[in-house]
């Protein structure tokens, strides 16, 4: 709920928060691994990662993640940084620790992406809400648009593109288009629900 007076949030709220976010995003990505299917940013390539090489996609998504903190430090502070440096960490644990506490043995692929995109899209949303995200690929491009001028949602996309372009090498073509909806679902949530002012929570 929106807390109009724009006050900070308590530690305890954040907490939560990072727990609930993270586990619907582990959740999503469990649908996703289920199903064979493709996300985008550090998530989309860590998934690519462990298609291609059958390693975790825990291990991947914590390790791709690395670089990016030192850019993070300098563009949101160490606050934001650490947040976001424990979410990775518990969406890492969470995907791998998720197929061994719900068992899947019938998942219709079209179901999959919508309801997976669904779950990491409002994971995110809660986590952005607290001020934290999954790190990684968004970071980059934060930076990139304050040292070199590159609109950050048009690298993303350039990104993101990649990442599903080489998915047609390691999954199937239908696979990928139902990523593709997926992602319209996730990005759709976050976009309705994330706007100026709406929410004038602070972390």
């Amino acid at each position: 709920m929106a807390q109009e007076n724009g006050e900070r949030h308590h530690l305890y709220e954040d907490l939560l928060a990072m727990l609930l976010g993270t586990l619907f995003v582990a959740l999503g990505i469990t649908f996703y691994t289920q199903s064979t299917l493709l996300t985008g940013s550090t998530a989309g390539l860590a998934l690519l990662v462990q298609y291609a090489t059958d390693a975790r996609f825990g291990t991947i998504f914590f390790l791709i993640n690395l670089p990016f903190y030192f850019l993070a430090l300098k563009r949101l502070g160490l606050w934001f940084t650490l947040k976001t440096f424990v979410a990775v960490l518990l969406v890492s644990l969470f995907a791998q620790l998720t197929p061994g506490w719900i068992i899947l043995s019938a998942l219709h692929p079209l179901y999959a992406a919508l309801m997976g995109g669904s779950l990491m899209g409002i994971g995110l949303l809660v986590l952005f809400r607290h001020r934290m995200s999954l790190g990684g690929i968004g970071i980059l491009a934060l930076y990139l648009q304050d040292r070199h001028g590159i609109r950050a949602g048009l690298f993303q996309l350039v990104v993101d593109g990649l990442i599903l372009l080489a998915a047609f090498v390691v999954v199937a073509p239908t696979q990928v288009l139902l990523s593709v909806l997926g992602a319209l679902a996730m990005n759709l949530i976050v976009a309705i629900n994330h706007r100026p002012g709406r929410y004038i929570g602070m972390s």
